[in-house]
């Protein structure tokens, strides 16, 4: 059964950091390329970064310079380092594979 879990989410103050983990089971986990998103309240869910098998990544521009996914394949997790965080930073972060979703985390950021 595949599954994704997300940890790390938090309540932080502007400036400040987060990381995110995402553990994922019941997959060749090296052989996926995996993708971070989020979704704030009242807004559709965007792509925040990917990384793939090769970690190449990509991110928004929103974030670029800001955030850093990185993937560990031996222990089967992917990570999100968030620094500088701002309030519009604020959303439910999911991590994700194809057309699988973990159940989220929070994230809030106040000013």
């Amino acid at each position: 059964q595949v599954q994704l879990v997300e940890s790390g989410g938090g309540l932080v103050q502007a400036g400040e950091s987060l990381r995110l983990s995402c553990a994922a089971s019941g997959i060749a986990f090296s052989n996926y390329a995996f993708g971070w998103y989020r979704q704030a309240p009242g807004k559709a869910r965007e792509f925040v970064a990917t990384i793939n098998t090769g970690s190449r990544t990509n991110y928004a521009d929103s974030v670029k310079g800001r955030f850093t996914i990185t993937r560990d394949n031996a222990k089967a997790m992917v990570y999100l380092q968030m620094n500088s965080l701002k309030p519009e930073d604020t959303a439910v972060y999911y991590c994700q594979f194809g057309y699988n979703w973990g159940q989220g985390t929070q994230v809030t950021v106040s000013s």
